[in-house]
């Protein structure tokens, strides 16, 4: 599944399509897809995970699920969900996807500061937000939308045990520092990821995810098939990542 920096580097390669007038729609997708046929898109947006399209009065939202790709003046050996055309050849093809419509206007519908890649990003109601569920694991917590939009599984391990932080930790166990780092690293890691991935070497970056060793004490990683309400896949060190529990909490406090 892309993460949201991965939405973001999208929009900046479709880019030259905002301003210009769809031409040819088709796609296997259920929607009434004709509807775009001669508008103009006015925008190219991102929200966490989302792509958004942005015509006037509607948008078009494109969710990659876990399977889903996009191919720009190209396409797959496949049947797009969505297949967008314009002036001179040029085409935006969409595969394994959801598409949705949103009515009226994108700022209704979304809220921007919660997106860790987006200008209006507030780490304060992040913490906010956070402090409201302290039964929550902090791997759950990373992959709450409503919270760390674009965050995904990746980001998630790395971010955990960047910041040293057992991912069945509980959110309100958390001494006030190490959730502080919790919600700065959801967006300092993003942009490395976003970084790493327009260079095309996200993956010579990874410290756990997918890997079986952690690097800094040599100690095999613990690897969860399932793990918390997301039942995401994780991968940890059971020896530098501190499990954080609420009952532990309450016990030192009365010592």
């Amino acid at each position: 599944m892309p993460e949201g920096p991965s939405i973001v580097i999208l929009k900046e390669e479709a880019a030259a399509f905002a301003g210009r007038k769809v031409l040819r729609v088709s796609g296997n997708s259920k929607l009434d897809l004709e509807r775009m046929r001669n508008r103009k898109i006015l925008s190219l947006r991102s929200w966490g995970k989302h792509f958004l399209i942005e015509f006037d009065g509607f948008s078009v939202r494109i969710h990659f699920l876990l399977f889903g790709s996009y191919r720009i003046n190209a396409r797959k050996d496949a049947s797009p969900r969505l297949s967008l055309g314009f002036a001179k050849g040029e085409e935006l093809n969409f595969y394994a996807c959801s598409v949705k419509f949103i009515e009226g206007a994108l700022d209704a519908a979304y809220d921007w500061t919660a997106d860790v890649m987006q200008p209006e990003w507030d780490a304060a109601q992040a913490r906010r937000k956070l402090r409201l569920r302290p039964r929550t694991l902090a791997a759950d917590a990373l992959l709450d939308q409503d919270v760390f939009a674009g965050v995904g599984n990746i980001i998630k391990n790395e971010v955990l045990h960047r910041i040293r932080v057992h991912p069945e930790s509980e959110i309100g166990a958390l001494p006030p520092r190490k959730l502080g780092e919790l919600v700065t690293q959801a967006r300092e890691y993003s942009f490395d990821f976003y970084t790493w991935k327009k260079a095309f070497v996200l993956k010579k970056h990874y410290q756990v995810h997918t890997k079986t060793v952690c690097p800094r004490d040599g100690h095999l990683l613990t690897y969860r098939k399932h793990l918390g309400k997301a039942q995401r896949r994780a991968f940890f060190c059971e020896h530098c990542q501190r499990r954080y529990a609420l009952e532990d909490a309450q016990t030192e406090m009365f010592e």
